[in-house]
């Protein structure tokens, strides 16, 4: 439900909530970034994963073990708090943000009855006045690594979704990225990194893999901008995507492939989420932002 300024809860604890991963790099950037942001707003924001990350061993993460979200909802509820803000570090509404959290809190409400649990939007608010501001992130690093003197071609690569939804989301930060970008490159398309099989699922193509192969992405120098957050299996060094590169140019001798950095690394993501912290009885975000309850 979507909820006006007005009805928003106070934020109690803020959560920075990614969907978690098994390497610890992630972990370790999104408690730089939540340090970062609670010295932004002047809030206390938590990292906290949805799921995965408490696998990794304390010993790859400084020492401290990762928190995933129902736990750390249980323990802080124990405690007797009862209001909270859930960050959500992803680009768009994600069936992990709206079937399987409104799912873990109604349990938790079986055990603890009333929690008020505000979720920001992600970082791609599509709805009008559009917040597009992650094209702007990709734009800039589209243009660091672009050799002047030729027109590149460019793919936008997310990881790919169930959701229609966030597949939108792609198409359109793709789209803005196009028209950013103009004709300083030679043309710009969205790619999945994988889907899952089934005709139903075809709204993700094309695949990345099948992609880099094509007429304008076959020879020459082609800019893979990066639509990932966090590193990872998938968006570290040696991850898929990277991976899946390499392949393209040794089957296409002709081809090189170059890697934008990830949209978490970039100072304005900061700007983005402090935006989703702010309440409105303190300081109007600079943009829109609309929050929704579970």
């Amino acid at each position: 439900m979507m909820l006006r300024n007005d009805e928003y809860h106070s934020p109690g604890t803020v959560f920075l909530t990614d969907n978690g991963s098994l390497r610890p790099a992630a972990t370790l950037r999104l408690r730089r970034l939540a340090a970062a942001l609670s010295r932004t707003t002047g809030r206390r924001v938590e990292p906290v994963s949805l799921l995965h990350s408490h696998k990794v061993p304390a010993e790859y993460l400084e020492g401290r073990p990762a928190e995933i979200l129902e736990p750390a909802l249980r323990e802080r509820a124990k405690r007797g708090e009862r209001n909270f803000l859930v960050t959500p570090l992803f680009f768009g509404l994600s069936r992990a943000l709206t079937d399987y959290l409104p799912k873990r809190v109604a349990h938790l409400r079986n055990e603890f009855g009333e929690l008020n649990v505000d979720v920001a939007p992600p970082l791609v608010d599509p709805e009008p006045p559009e917040d597009l501001r992650v094209a702007r992130i990709l734009i800039d690093g589209v243009l660091a690594v672009r050799e002047t003197g030729e027109r590149q071609a460019v793919i936008l690569v997310d990881h790919g979704s169930p959701e229609p939804k966030v597949t939108a989301v792609r198409n359109l930060v793709a789209s803005r990225l196009r028209e950013g970008l103009g004709n300083r490159v030679e043309r710009v398309e969205a790619a999945s990194m994988e889907r899952r099989e089934g005709p139903e699922y075809a709204f993700n193509e094309p695949l990345l893999e099948n992609l880099l192969g094509r007429p304008g992405f076959d020879r020459g120098r082609v800019i893979v901008a990066m639509m990932f957050l966090l590193p990872g299996r998938h968006a570290g060094p040696d991850g898929d995507v990277a991976r899946i590169c390499r392949r393209a140019e040794a089957a296409h001798p002709g081809l090189e492939t170059v890697m934008t950095s990830l949209v978490g690394e970039h100072e304005g993501l900061l700007e983005i989420l402090a935006d989703r912290v702010r309440s409105p009885d303190r300081e109007p975000p600079r943009e829109p932002a609309r929050r929704f309850i579970v």
